[in-house]
């Protein structure tokens, strides 16, 4: 891909996921099939940054590549993975999500899969006038209970 700026080029809808990491667990298996999400064009990651908080409730800024401490994570491939984007008020909120000692890690993506689709339908006259998201437990709490009531239904 050409060095554009992103105002220049069609984009999918941007996300972000705020993870808390194991302590000292981590195997890479999320990891690579981040890479392997971004190695196939669905996604782009924009920013990746990692914070832990401290005892005393500040946070201390932790550098991807220093995540793993054991040697056989090769997360060299994240290093520099940082646009600007995710600034301190972002880190400061995800610290807050978790508890002191624990390391949270933020990740900013272009869904890029998208991006084809969107030009097309703006290039077509179409307007996103709402976008969301639903949490998977939502979604899986409300098919369990429709086949709950569907297996009510068929019972009587």
């Amino acid at each position: 891909m050409t060095q554009q700026s992103m105002t220049e080029q069609a984009i999918g809808p941007i996300d972000y996921l705020a993870l808390e990491l194991p302590a000292r667990r981590m195997k890479g298996e999320g990891l690579a099939a981040l890479v392997d999400l971004v190695d196939r064009g669905i996604i782009r990651v924009l920013d990746m940054r990692a914070v832990r908080r401290e005892a005393d409730g500040t946070f201390t800024i932790v550098a991807i590549t220093d995540l793993d401490h054991d040697g056989t994570l090769d997360l060299a491939v994240f290093e520099g993975v940082e646009s600007g984007l995710l600034d301190d008020d972002d880190l400061r909120q995800a610290a807050e999500l978790i508890e002191p000692g624990k390391v949270v890690a933020l990740l900013l993506y272009e869904n890029s899969w998208a991006a084809p689709f969107v030009s097309a339908m703006r290039r077509a006259g179409a307007e996103l006038i709402a976008s969301g998201r639903i949490p998977a437990d939502e979604v899986i709490a409300a098919l369990d209970a429709l086949e709950a009531e569907e297996a009510r239904v068929q019972a009587t």
